[in-house]
């Protein structure tokens, strides 16, 4: 279905664009009706799924023990709940990491490709590179998402970190890139500006690009990973305030991103960055240290276990 309703709406948007310059307000009117449409009814359809059997037979096992199952808990219970899990210190930690990936997501969806058609020393292809520039960020994030999944049990035994300084060094190296490659008055509005790099490099804009899609995937696969790993009993609050806290620090993000220059939000990026990249190790670094621990007693508990086993069986000869 994900696939069709793509392909469709793909379809739908190039017809109305094509062989136009410039478009105007009944296609954009149009299209934004045929979108939001196509959205309404796709949460209306969800209210008529039906409740898989399995979960049938899951609910009906915990109601014969007596237990009460989180769905059939109410809205305010589950926002409680949520607050509450909130409040504790892993949680209180990777909403640094949480609040950067909304900030990122808004720069790398809306505001670099637009910083691109806006410089105009680009040249006449200026335009047509910010198709592109959306093209290689999917690419970077394909990319990283494949390799990671693949790699995911090898990634929770050796530690999450590594990937992540790898998504650090990544948007790192792209702003500063960046910063070198486009005028700072890019985001704005078309401008014939100039920056460190005489002229603009479209190559190294459209790497910059990949790096934003690739880093963006090394922090996601991560947070999927350690909130699975972390909040195993409490997955759906965690993964709602992940949800929730990206999509406030992207709104808050896009409101601000054609008005302020294009240093000042790298510079932001990179300090958020730095945070969230900092903060997550602290989360990861301790969760290690817990099993760590965890498996040292284990350790140290089973030859004692055995000796005691060894000691019952003399006792109760005597």
């Amino acid at each position: 279905m994900s696939r069709n309703s793509g392909i469709f709406l793909g379809n739908f948007a190039m017809q109305q664009f094509e062989g136009k310059e410039v478009i105007d307000a009944s296609t954009r009117t149009l299209v934004f009706l045929v979108l939001t449409v196509v959205a309404i009814s796709g949460v209306i359809c969800l209210f008529f799924l039906r409740t898989p059997q399995l979960e049938i037979d899951m609910l009906s096992r915990r109601n014969d023990l007596g237990r009460t199952d989180s769905n059939n808990r109410s809205a305010l219970q589950a926002f409680k709940n949520s607050l509450r899990l909130f409040a504790r210190r892993e949680m209180m930690f990777l909403f640094w990491t949480f609040l950067y990936t909304g900030i990122e997501l808004s720069f790398f969806s809306g505001v670099y490709s637009a910083a691109v058609g806006f410089t105009e020393k680009l040249g006449p292809e200026a335009k047509r590179l910010v198709g592109l520039c959306g093209i290689l960020v999917g690419v970077g994030e394909v990319f990283g998402g494949f390799t990671f999944g693949l790699l995911g049990s090898r990634t929770v035994k050796k530690g999450r970190d590594p990937i992540v300084l790898l998504g650090f060094l990544c948007h790192t190296v792209a702003f500063y890139l960046i910063f070198l490659n486009l005028p700072n008055s890019s985001p704005i509005g078309p401008t014939t500006d100039i920056a460190y790099i005489f002229p603009p490099c479209a190559g190294l804009a459209m790497l910059c690009a990949f790096l934003l899609g690739f880093g963006d995937a090394c922090f996601n696969t991560q947070i999927y990973s350690i909130l699975g790993g972390l909040f195993a009993d409490d997955s759906a609050p965690s993964f709602a305030l992940f949800r929730f806290t990206q999509s406030g620090a992207a709104a808050v993000s896009f409101f601000y991103s054609s008005s302020v220059p294009l240093g000042i939000q790298l510079g932001i990026l990179e300090f958020f960055c730095l945070i969230g990249s900092f903060t997550f190790f602290i989360v990861e670094w301790e969760d290690a240290r817990k099993k760590r621990d965890l498996a040292f007693e284990s350790l140290i508990q089973s030859p004692a276990e055995e000796e005691n086993e060894e000691r019952h069986p003399e006792e109760e000869l005597r």
